[in-house]
């Protein structure tokens, strides 16, 4: 758990770290109505009420003192602390949540934006799972949860102020570390209202030169994780993989990656036991597409892959990862990534590669 606690800051934190030199600083406060979806059927008793929150934002106004703000239209970075109900205050309790987050512009004048937004972080919630005093909480078993925010908002600004309306799907899960753990998922609808306080010169650098454009990048990843399985009460068993890849940044803004995947996730030993199993035959192979979100050495990473080799088929073909990555300057690769199998969690890959071409132009 400690691993992935830093794995999860590593991947908020550095964001907001990019966001450093930016020269515009503000605070933003949003009050948000959703409810919880239950996206299984055995989650149908948990939705009782409407899931009221509130969001504390201090950013970054980015101002073209790197490539990669001028080529998102100059983005904002920082960080949030979301505090609220989920929908059932008695079973799932309330949240706390601290998460990084970048919002790209898709459209922008000088007196109203359209954003997309992302974020990763952590949620912490004094009620879960228990088999005597909350067996009816059968959708999260940890206290400390990873949180992920997907979302797109509106902005009108007069001067320094502006209020904002915005629309995001939040995730709260602890990808299967500790059982029971369909996570929740909650659509919320929100206003706000942010301030900018602070404006200072900075002189335009270079950045864009330390991307490795327009040639593929080839190297090897390898990720190690732990994992859950039904019924409750079962053991907690290891997952290793490895990956394969290349890698290829087109522009400033997108890029793609292709890799094989070798899966060896031991808990498959126990999906049904009474069928006889080797660890060589627990091994999955998979291909995987994903869609790269570069900002400089940080970026972001979308995508799925479909197994060709899966002897019991516990998931079902297709899987799903999202999450982040960081390269240094020497090829080091630090990877921090969801896989999933649809809306459910599989397990957090933290793991750790190295890119053989990445200092070749």
């Amino acid at each position: 758990m400690r691993t992935l606690l830093l794995a999860i800051n590593l991947s908020f934190l550095i964001p907001f770290y990019y966001g450093q030199i930016a020269s515009e600083h503000g605070f933003e406060f949003r009050q948000k109505l959703g409810f919880l979806a239950a996206h299984r059927g055995t989650l149908g008793h948990l939705p009782q009420e409407s899931a009221k929150a509130m969001e504390f934002t201090y950013f970054l106004q980015t101002h073209r003192s790197k490539n990669w703000h001028t080529a998102y239209r100059e983005p904002k970075v920082g960080a949030t602390l979301f505090v609220g109900s989920v929908g059932n205050n008695d079973l799932l309790g309330r949240y706390i949540g601290l998460s990084g987050f970048a919002e790209l512009p898709m459209l922008k004048t000088n007196s109203f934006e359209w954003n997309w937004k992302m974020g990763f972080g952590l949620g912490y919630t004094a009620k879960t799972f228990d088999p005597i005093y909350n067996p009816k909480n059968n959708a999260i078993g940890s206290k400390i949860n990873a949180t992920i925010v997907i979302g797109t908002k509106a902005n009108y600004n007069f001067g320094k102020n502006f209020v904002t309306l915005g629309l995001d799907l939040t995730h709260f899960s602890n990808a299967a570390f500790k059982v029971p753990n369909y996570g929740i998922n909650l659509p919320y609808l929100s206003v706000g209202y942010g301030r900018k306080f602070f404006k200072s010169k900075q002189e335009s650098t270079d950045i864009l030169s330390n991307l490795p454009l327009k040639k593929w990048k080839f190297g090897i990843l390898g990720i190690f994780s732990m994992k859950e399985m039904n019924p409750i009460g079962t053991k907690r068993y290891p997952v290793y993989s490895m990956s394969l890849f290349a890698r290829r940044i087109f522009s400033q803004k997108a890029g793609l990656e292709l890799s094989l995947d070798i899966f060896s996730k031991q808990a498959i030993i126990g999906v049904e036991p009474l069928v006889p199993k080797t660890q060589l035959s627990i091994i999955q192979a998979a291909l995987f597409a994903g869609y790269i979100v570069p900002f400089e050495r940080f970026s972001f990473l979308f995508g799925a892959g479909a197994y060709v080799r899966d002897v019991y088929n516990p998931d079902g073909p297709v899987y799903f990862r999202i999450g982040s990555r960081y390269q240094f300057p020497k090829g080091i690769l630090l990877n921090f990534t969801l896989k999933s199998h649809f809306a459910k969690a599989d397990y957090m890959e933290l793991g750790i590669g190295y890119s053989l071409n990445y200092n070749q132009k």
